[in-house]
């Protein structure tokens, strides 16, 4: 796959990168069995409150019902379209089973229409193919993992995203994620072989504020640039620094810059084999 750049014929052509979306995806329209409308809440709760900011407005999209559980093991499957969701920024791909079922899955990176896999334990470690982790040896990417058991992938969905198997160790896999942590994970979770699809993505420039508009996000505004009883950046006769030993978001929390944002009761810190390596060196 190759990036896209554009002759700088505008302010917002002359940055603009995107992906060749005509090389990538193989042109088939949605399967409308597996389509539905998606409404939008605009970051409001039910009360009519903003309570995730940034988020409004946007092109309407339409949801695709995405398979995660993978719950038909042993059933081959053909890869038929590879096509782009609006929801996410890996590529989804319509599977066909053997027993003529449709869903939608997130394709790997390197896979083709007409590609199969299989969701097997003893399938071969092979890209696309899912199996679980306690079967897939030491170095493997994986990707789309899951945490719990038959609760379907939460872990590495995105674009370009994958982990690395590094320890199998006494009914519990080791897995190096994205981030650089090494976190325990129960064997008996299953994960697909590969790394989730559309590597380029990071290399994607907007360009100009309008597209980001599209994608129904709002503007940023510093807390820099607030009043002192907006935010704790606030204040000041010009510009000038924060004023604090240490970055804090709107509520007073710690943020950013290298800064421990976990909270030290977590349930999961029992999971954790060795946190993740922030900051410019990472």
């Amino acid at each position: 796959m190759t990036m896209k750049y554009f002759k700088p014929t505008s302010p917002g052509m002359r940055t603009k990168a995107s992906i060749d979306y005509r090389a990538a995806l193989s042109g088939h329209s949605p399967e409308k069995s597996l389509v539905s409308g998606a409404r939008k809440t605009g970051g409001r709760n039910a009360r009519g409150r903003i309570t995730v900011r940034h988020h409004g407005g946007g092109h309407k999209r339409r949801f695709r019902d995405v398979d995660f559980k993978f719950n038909k093991k042993d059933i081959p499957a053909r890869i038929t379209t590879i096509e782009y969701d609006p929801f996410r920024s890996a590529f989804i791909g319509l599977a066909v089973y053997a027993d003529g079922e449709k869903r939608y899955v997130v394709v790997p990176r390197g896979v083709s229409v007409g590609d199969s896999f299989v969701v097997s334990a003893t399938a071969s470690v092979q890209r696309g193919n899912r199996l679980p982790l306690a079967k897939i040896p030491v170095g493997t990417f994986v990707y789309n993992i899951e945490l719990k058991p038959g609760a379907g992938g939460v872990v590495a969905r995105s674009a370009g995203s994958f982990c690395e198997v590094v320890a199998q160790d006494s009914g519990y896999t080791h897995l190096k994620m994205p981030s650089t942590e090494v976190r325990r994970i129960i064997d008996t979770a299953w994960a697909s072989v590969g790394e989730a699809s559309n590597e380029e993505h990071f290399l994607v420039s907007i360009g100009k504020a309008g597209r980001s508009r599209w994608k129904g996000v709002r503007p940023t505004v510093r807390g820099t640039a607030m009043n002192p009883v907006d935010h704790p950046h606030g204040g000041g006769e010009g510009r000038q620094g924060r004023g604090l030993r240490r970055a804090k978001t709107m509520w007073g929390k710690p943020s950013g810059k290298g800064q421990k944002t976990r909270s030290p009761k977590r349930y999961s810190n029992v999971f954790i084999v060795s946190r993740r390596k922030v900051g410019k060196r990472r």
